[in-house]
């Protein structure tokens, strides 16, 4: 999900509007000059006109927001947002139904909340690609885990946090100089033990 955070927010000003291709692209210029567009493009062009017509002002001042948004992007965003409906278009009615609540929660959190993850997303797209795959790693391994095991490794992590600096870095140094096949025996110690459990 981290992964498509910013591609949520385009795909929020697609829904709104429907296909950009279509909305933006044609009817601006067929409001102007409807008397200058082919048969086809005037008969966009007014039905686009009716759906404006009927929507609330919310949803105009909406609409227009995501115009402007639209028309600040670079052409390699725009094709990215493309892609991204196209592939939401792909998804299974219950799937789009989970993009478009996830949307709508980010949508509900304040201004600051967002900012922060789309700076911890930006971040995480910097990282080197082994990093990012070791991350997406253990979140299935979090995914997979019952309710019993995360509140384990949740205890764990604030004993971690609450431990002196110098003694955190004394444990990474210790598991650093460990040989690997030790480091694995201990792996699955631990396996073993959280199967017993």
């Amino acid at each position: 999900m981290i992964r498509g955070l910013p591609t949520l927010l385009v795909l929020g000003a697609i829904l709104t509007l429907g296909d950009f291709d279509v909305v933006w692209g044609q009817a601006p210029a067929a409001i102007e000059g409807l008397d200058k567009l082919s048969p086809e493009e005037r008969a966009i062009a007014e039905r686009n006109l009716e759906r404006w017509q009927k929507l609330t002002p919310e949803e105009r001042a909406r609409a227009l927001e995501n115009y402007r948004r639209w028309q600040s992007m670079t052409p390699e965003e725009r094709e990215s947002a493309r892609q991204n409906y196209r592939r939401f278009r792909q998804l299974t009615p219950d799937q789009r139904a989970q993009v478009l609540k996830d949307f709508q929660r980010w949508n509900e959190l304040p201004k600051e909340r967002q900012q922060e993850l789309q700076k911890a997303y930006e971040r995480y797209q910097r990282l080197p690609q082994e990093r990012r795959d070791r991350l997406q790693q253990r979140l299935g391994q979090w995914e997979s885990m019952t309710p019993e095991e995360r509140e384990r490794v949740l205890r764990n992590q604030e004993r971690w946090r609450q431990m002196p600096p110098e003694e955190r870095e004394r444990i990474r140094e210790r598991w650093r100089q460990m040989p690997p096949e030790e480091r694995e025996r201990l792996r699955q110690q631990r396996q073993q033990h959280r199967g017993s459990q």
